[in-house]
């Protein structure tokens, strides 16, 4: 049985860039399935209220954004490298831009009428107001706004010719002959609106963009096997934590170890998490927090593009 477990939805850009990560890797992982939309019970006993997707568990430590995950298999199998010697700053450089950039283009390109009406086709319109007021509560009291559909068009054009032009000319991934973290990154936006038909034509006349993301496709999932969110819940019951790391920072805070704080996204989704500090690296944040159902859990958090505070 695998130890790492992912809880996701199919649809979301961010867990295909994550199941990607753990196909490159050639990890075998467990998949529990969580809702698109608030509420999500079963994953806020694991989180204590982060919303996002996805969040990956390893026994009692639970891994939120992205960014962090990456973190996370790198240190569960180092090769092939998701972040490349020599160029870990240009890679992540890379994929923060697309992360935060490229993926706002992508999903305003998606909400755009048709882009919607495709997306929605057959369902009920109460899930349709649904989803819709759970997104417009995501972007609330956050420091990022929703790109204008008019506006992501007008921009796409730019994104997606300096992306053809790179891949034309440099090599068969955006930083040589083996993707890293930057590839990851920029596929997932890409993925989401080559998923949706009626808006799938932005894609259009970008050959080498095409070849890439097919080459990127074909890494694969890796093997995944389903689990449960109850099964998950008492997996984590039943661990220890992981050791903390030994390359601590001093707080650029001023926070101590033991002090009660929250930890929250910066730029959207920005729901507080409480919890005990435990630790604070150049690139992580760890909080310890009990749940009556998961028991005592460290929730992992990447420093870049999340505050802390005291509780």
């Amino acid at each position: 049985m695998s130890d790492l477990i992912l809880h996701h939805y199919p649809q979301s850009p961010f867990a295909e860039k994550a199941r990607l990560m753990l196909g490159f890797k050639g990890l075998s992982w467990q998949s529990v399935m969580i809702p698109s939309m608030m509420p999500k019970p079963d994953l806020n006993a694991l989180t204590g209220g982060y919303r996002r997707t996805p969040v990956m568990q390893v026994g009692a430590d639970i891994y939120c954004d992205t960014a962090m995950i990456a973190r996370r298999l790198e240190q569960e199998k180092a090769a092939p490298a998701l972040f490349p010697e020599g160029r870990e700053a240009a890679a992540m450089g890379l994929a923060q831009f697309a992360d935060q950039v490229l993926f706002q283009h992508g999903v305003a390109i998606n909400f755009q009428p048709k882009g919607l009406a495709a997306r929605f086709a057959g369902m009920p319109e109460q899930v349709i107001k649904g989803f819709m007021a759970d997104r417009k509560a995501l972007f609330e009291k956050g420091s990022a706004s929703r790109l204008d559909p008019a506006v992501a068009l007008s921009q796409w054009p730019t994104l997606l010719s300096r992306l053809e032009t790179q891949l034309q000319r440099d090599g068969a991934f955006l930083l040589g002959d083996t993707p890293c973290i930057a590839d990851f990154s920029h596929y997932h936006p890409l993925w989401f609106v080559s998923s949706n038909k009626a808006v799938a034509e932005a894609l259009e006349g970008y050959p080498a963009v095409t070849s890439w993301m097919q080459r990127m496709a074909d890494i694969g999932h890796g093997v995944a096997s389903e689990l449960s969110a109850d099964e998950a819940i008492s997996i984590a019951k039943q661990a220890t934590p992981a050791a903390l790391p030994d390359n601590a920072i001093a707080s650029p805070g001023g926070f101590s170890n033991g002090q009660a704080v929250t930890v929250s996204a910066v730029d959207y989704g920005t729901d507080q998490v409480a919890g005990t500090l435990l630790f604070e690296g150049a690139e992580e944040i760890i909080i310890a927090r009990e749940d009556e159902r998961a028991g005592l859990v460290h929730v992992h958090f990447p420093r870049y593009g999340y505050r802390i505070a005291a509780a």
